[in-house]
């Protein structure tokens, strides 16, 4: 008689062959690339998570389970987008001698970033504030747009001390006026203003600073 085998030990063999958790099919870089353009197009409020999961092509649980609630996945967009995208303003106050300078270059890469095809058309940071009812995600937005003026701000001061800027000028001023020109930029991108109006735009910004 052949002995019947020992279920105990073929159901111990199953188990330690069976996965442990259901494997991801997608690919999460390139969901978070669908998600950063919904959220650039649409804006924070207006993008709903039915939207996310329609142009990330994941069910919703795939959704929550690889990036959170959708304020979790907005901030790790807006990361994204500041790595990718919008990183012009910190790099031009890098790499440039001077308040004046790093401010010109700023609104010219702005004039070519915000009317690039292939993406929407102005700054993520600025349109996804637009209508926003969240505090959470308009305060995390406000506060990025006010730390670009307060950079700006304190290379002019530097400026001033140096003798780069006339001493009596009014660096909070200036720099919000950089920072107003940013954003009126970004607006006059997604109306359909094109890279050369926008470069005037921002010549004609550079004219009023003062000179030494």
């Amino acid at each position: 008689m052949v002995s019947s085998p020992k279920t105990g030990n073929a159901g111990e063999s199953k188990a330690k062959g069976r996965p442990r958790g259901r494997p991801r099919s997608f690919d999460r870089a390139t969901a978070l690339e669908k998600a950063l353009m919904a959220f650039w197009e649409r804006g924070y409020e207006a993008t709903s998570v039915s939207d996310l999961t329609r142009v990330m092509d994941i069910g919703a649980p795939s959704l929550y389970a690889a990036f959170g609630d959708k304020r979790s996945l907005f901030e790790e967009v807006v990361q994204e987008y500041g790595t990718r995208y919008g990183f012009f303003t910190e790099r031009a106050l890098a790499e440039e001698p001077t308040a004046r300078a790093a401010v010109e270059r700023t609104l010219r890469e702005a004039a070519v970033q915000y009317t690039e095809p292939g993406h929407p058309h102005g700054c993520l940071v600025i349109h996804a504030a637009a209508n926003c009812s969240t505090p959470e995600v308009e305060q995390s937005l406000r506060a990025r747009r006010n730390a670009n003026i307060a950079a700006f701000e304190n290379r002019i001061r530097a400026d001033i001390a140096a003798g780069e800027l006339p001493p009596d000028t009014d660096a909070a001023a200036l720099a919000r006026h950089a920072g107003a020109m940013i954003q009126g930029m970004s607006q006059q991108a997604r109306d359909g203003a094109s890279r050369a109006e926008l470069e005037a735009l921002a010549e004609i910004a550079m004219a009023t600073w003062p000179r030494t």
